[in-house]
């Protein structure tokens, strides 16, 4: 008997995701240019991807911070000292799942990509801060680089998101111009230079949380049949 192998539907940070002929029909193509061996990857799975991205990212966070505190933080009584004043906070973060249900898809989506694009060069700065410091392990450096490549991933497969949407009319193509390397980095703070690596690893927990719940409400808005 000659096997039936199912299509493969999309490949995206390492990971393949199997389907039926049909599914993969519906699905629309993320390709452009008429590529050769062009995928196809539902929006909802779009989504999927990304989320998890960003909890794994968000935990990578986690575990450097619990390191960061037992080097920084000997005492908990130092803890309420520790500064908290991020370079992202000229960028305009709905507070609450309430204010982030509230806002528009476009806006809410911008937020999420500048946030990403905020945490480029200060996560480069740290990883390499980390690798000099000899009290710090090899893993301690290592999971400071995984989470810069993290970031520069989840934006690629934001920006995916992004490129579906528009191309089902669910958002405006405006959406990303305003998220732009180039357009950010004029008014991208350097604050973040001043910083000690400390508050720089707080923010970043922070922000990827940010970013994982902001994706989880974008998804629930848009597609709230699949797992919301």
């Amino acid at each position: 008997m000659t096997a039936h192998i199912r299509p493969v539907c999309a490949v995206w940070v390492g990971m393949v995701v199997l389907c039926s002929k049909l599914s993969c029909m519906k699905a629309a193509s993320i390709c452009s240019n008429a590529q050769a061996g062009c995928h196809f990857l539902s929006l909802a799975n779009l989504f999927d991807r990304v989320i998890q991205h960003s909890a794994r990212m968000h935990g990578i966070s986690n575990d450097l911070h619990s390191e960061f505190e037992l080097y920084f933080l000997p005492s908990k009584n130092q803890v309420g000292r520790v500064t908290r004043n991020c370079h992202t906070s000229n960028i305009l973060t709905p507070n609450g799942k309430e204010n982030a249900q509230r806002i528009a898809r476009e806006e809410l989506t911008e937020v999420i990509l500048k946030l990403l694009l905020a945490w480029r060069g200060p996560l480069w700065h740290l990883h390499q801060s980390v690798a000099q410091n000899h009290d710090f392990n090899r893993f301690s450096s290592n999971k400071s680089l995984e989470m810069r490549d993290m970031v520069h991933e989840l934006h690629k497969g934001v920006q995916k998101v992004v490129e579906k949407m528009q191309t089902l009319g669910i958002i405006s193509t405006s959406v990303g111009s305003l998220a732009s390397p180039e357009a950010f980095l004029t008014s991208e703070s350097s604050e973040w230079r001043f910083m000690k690596d400390y508050d720089l690893l707080y923010c970043f927990r922070r922000d990827s949380n940010k970013i994982q719940n902001y994706l989880k409400i974008l998804k629930c808005r848009i597609v709230p049949e699949h797992g919301c």
